[in-house]
């Protein structure tokens, strides 16, 4: 199978970082970034071919020539340039090839629409953990996808992370969870590390602690929900003795608005997916 990954940033990166370390070969993965010296240095870090689009003298661009001989087509550019993306790859598209965007807010629908009739497309969000095996993957096969190319889209990107199925009504909460989620748990770690800082830890020591507890955490939970003995709630009420450290702990956490403000930013980043979305389709 060959996969063309046009756009190499952090979404696009994390992907093929999870597609090489579960066996996907180098020699099947084509890729392009901007410039020349981009192109050059993830060759390098990646080991597989990146082609540049500056520099060259010819009526091929090298998006266009990535996705010659492609059977999956990742676009990992910003959501306003997919469009854009689309149509300039549309004529050198092989009419098999599932077309992907792993951009946020960018419909199935616009999707469709920059790309030729029966183009098999696949709305999906996914987010950096699949970098490291960890991630979280929704995709929305559009109208011309079929359950095969669905399930060679899932098959790709299974090993490095849970990936579902979704509605396209619900792709905004997804985002909101899993999309956006890494970044809260990021921001919870720092905040940790800098609580233990400030009450006399050494800073290197305060941020490990943080960061090994919520990886811990998170493998802990993940396979209690693989396993079905347990969901988030009864982990933590495992651990909260009454009258005991853990429990004066999470009080603070309830006094300090914490529930509501993981509910808000849910919300708002899927609010905000939405939003996109819109003012995308406005023009």
């Amino acid at each position: 199978m060959r996969i063309a990954m046009l756009g190499l940033g952090s979404m696009n990166g994390a992907i093929l970082k999870g597609l090489l370390a579960s066996g996907t070969r180098p020699e099947d993965v084509v890729a392009t970034t901007r410039s020349a010296d981009s192109a050059a240095a993830r060759s390098d870090q990646y080991g597989v071919t990146v082609l540049a689009e500056e520099g060259r003298d010819d009526d091929v661009t090298a998006n266009r020539e990535a996705v010659a001989e492609a059977d999956v087509v990742l676009l990992g550019v910003k959501p306003p340039q997919i469009t854009g993306l689309c149509e300039e790859i549309s004529e050198a598209l092989p009419p098999h090839a599932v077309v992907v965007s792993v951009a946020a807010a960018v419909t199935v629908g616009m999707l469709e629409g920059a790309l030729p009739p029966g183009q098999p497309v696949i709305r999906s969000m996914p987010n950096t953990p699949l970098s490291v095996g960890r991630g979280v993957v929704g995709l929305v096969p559009g109208s011309a996808a079929s359950t095969e190319d669905t399930e060679t889209v899932r098959g790709l990107l299974a090993a490095s992370g849970a990936v579902h199925v979704v509605d396209e009504t619900q792709i905004e909460v997804l985002t909101g969870i899993s999309g956006s989620g890494p970044a809260y748990l990021f921001y919870v770690a720092e905040q940790m590390a800098a609580a233990g800082v400030e009450l006399g830890l050494d800073r290197q020591l305060a941020a490990d602690l943080a960061a090994h507890t919520v990886r811990g955490a998170g493998d802990m939970l993940v396979d209690a929900r693989r396993t079905g003995t347990a969901d988030a709630a009864d982990l933590r009420a495992a651990v909260t003795s009454p009258n005991g450290t853990t429990e004066r702990g999470l009080a603070a956490l309830f006094e300090g608005g914490v529930p509501d403000a993981v509910r808000a930013a849910v919300a708002a980043s899927a609010a905000r997916s939405a939003e996109i979305s819109r003012d995308l389709e406005a023009g």
